[in-house]
Order: C-alpha cells, then structure tokens, then sequence
C-alpha cells in the first residue's frame, strides 16, 4: 500500500469515527496501521585517490583524451547529471572573475554552479582547442555532435578499468556518471558544506534528497561521535580482541 493510500484511508477513518462510534475499535485498528517503511538507498561514491585515478587515466596526448579529462573532472566537481553534461554549450562556460557553469535541469530550471581554478584552467585549454561556435556542444564527438549518454557511460567504464589497475579499490566499485554526482555531494559535503547548499548546487527539488549523503558516509559519523566521547577516550573504531572473536565464532 502506498503512503498516499494509507493517508486517504486514515482520514476516511477519522472522519468515519466521529460519524459512527459504534465502530470505535475496528476504526482504532485501522488507524493504527503504521506507515511502510523504504530501505535507504545505498550510495556508492568516489574517494580523493579514486577520482584522482579516474582522472588520470585518459591520455592528454589526444584529443578524445584532453576532452574526456575535462568532462569527467567537471563531473566528479560540480556533479551534473548526464543529461546536463551533454546538454552543455560553449557559451555555458563562464571563465571571466566569478567563474561559473550554467545549465538547464530538471524541470528546465536554470543553474549556475561556481568553478574552481583548476577547473577554470582546464576548461580554458579545452575551449581554445574546442573552438566550437558559442552554441555548439562543450564536449562533442570528433564530427561535432553532442555526446550520448552511453557514450558517456562507455568511456567512463574505460577509464574506470584502465585506473583500476593503479587504484584497485575502483574495481570493487560499479562506477557510473550518477556516482561521479555522488561523488561530487560527498565532497561538498565532507567539506562542511551545509546540506541546503548542497542541495541547491545538485539542483534538489527537495532538501531531503541531500540527506543521503549524510547517512552515506561514515567517516562523518565517527568525527562527530568522537565529539560526544569522553575527553580520555582513545579515537577510533572499536576492534575486538582475539579472544572474544573466538568465543563469538565457537558459539
């Protein structure tokens, strides 16, 4: 049963048992139905050295290879959805004092997300080879086209395969271009930027979206427990000593 089922019957109910009291205990039971409750999504994420990997893998002596070193750091930073990539236009980018990308999300809701200034370099070279007309796509194929989304997959899973073997903790990872947005969040985030920000930076219709990332990452959790510790209490996470290991496994 939906949530919003649930609700039409729970005030069909209140509203039946000021009509008919006689019926108190089966309303009582109905209206004692708790609420479904979802399973947390889990969310896979980049770290600094996997997404410094990442972003060495393609090779920067050809033009598919500058390209795609532009695109995806741009991704793992500002955390655009796939389809907002490949939406992007050379005059999107804004590399004036103020440095910024625009683009449209969701909803056709327009967005301006900040630039750092490696990424402003980057974009700076990538756009004098680009050379594209202003409303030409940032990041094209060799024959000018925008990217596809499977394109963007694609060569993601390229890189993923050829970083793994410097970063073999990327291999245990399914990485797509939605986890280069989580990544993007968790960065934000670990920075101690407020969720609201971070909301309005990923283009969240809602705020309670962005709390995801707050359940998401455990090293977040542990600082903040190690606040609420006794002041001589060691840091850490608990490990259990050999001898009640061995008396757990014999039970």
């Amino acid at each position: 049963m939906g949530a919003t089922s649930l609700a039409a019957i729970r005030s069909l109910f209140r509203y039946a048992a000021l009509r008919h009291p006689e019926h108190a205990a089966v309303i009582q039971r109905v209206l004692a139905i708790p609420p479904k409750r979802f399973d947390r999504r889990f969310i896979t994420f980049l770290t600094e050295p996997e997404i410094d990997g990442l972003l060495a893998a393609p090779d920067p002596s050809t033009w598919t290879g500058r390209r795609d070193r532009a695109l995806f750091g741009l991704a793992a930073q500002m955390g655009l959805r796939a389809s907002e990539l490949i939406g992007l236009r050379c005059i999107d980018v804004h590399l004036l004092p103020g440095a910024h990308i625009s683009c449209m999300g969701k909803g056709r809701k327009l967005r301006i997300t900040p630039l750092t200034s490696g990424m402003v370099a980057i974009l700076r070279v990538w756009l004098a080879e680009r050379a594209g007309s202003p409303t030409d796509p940032l990041f094209a194929t060799q024959t000018g086209k925008a990217l596809s989304r499977d394109a963007l997959e694609h060569r993601l899973a390229k890189y993923v395969e050829l970083a793994a073997g410097v970063c073999p903790s990327l291999g245990q990872k399914k990485v797509t271009m939605h986890v280069l947005r989580h990544s993007a969040a968790m960065r934000l985030l670990r920075a101690g930027i407020d969720t609201s920000v971070i909301a309005l930076w990923l283009g969240h219709e809602h705020i309670e979206t962005t709390q995801i990332y707050l359940h998401a990452d455990l090293e977040l959790k542990e600082r903040a427990l190690a606040k609420t510790t006794p002041a001589n209490t060691a840091p850490g996470r608990y490990r259990p000593p050999d001898k009640l290991l061995a008396f757990l496994e014999a039970l």
